[in-house]
Order: C-alpha cells, then sequence, then structure tokens
C-alpha cells in the first residue's frame, strides 16, 4: 500500500515537472485518499488496531 502511495506522489511530481497540473492534483488526491485508507486500515486493524501507543490512554 505504500509503494502505491509513493508511486502516486512520484506520478503527481512527474506531472507536475511536464506541465500536467491537473492531473498532478488528480495525483495528489489519490495520494491522500490511499493515505487515509492506509491510516484507517491500520487504526482498526484485528491485530494492531487500537493498541497503538500513542492511542492508549
Amino acid at each position: 500500500m505504500m509503494a502505491g502511495i509513493f508511486g502516486a506522489l512520484l506520478l503527481a511530481f512527474l506531472l507536475n515537472v511536464g506541465g500536467l497540473r491537473r492531473l498532478a492534483v488528480a495525483c495528489l488526491l489519490v495520494c491522500l485518499a490511499l493515505s487515509v485508507g492506509l491510516f484507517l486500515w491500520e487504526i482498526y486493524s484485528p491485530e494492531f488496531g487500537f493498541r497503538m501507543p500513542w492511542l492508549e490512554v
């Protein structure tokens, strides 16, 4: 999943350098959606979810 996130960021960078700013912004939004999805998957994971040290009170 992290490879997909980094791939979307790299693609956004390359598209921006190439002058295709709208597609670059779309790739940034895809990267944001993948990042949020990964975060929520890790939080609600049955193995590690809610056992993260910074979430314990």
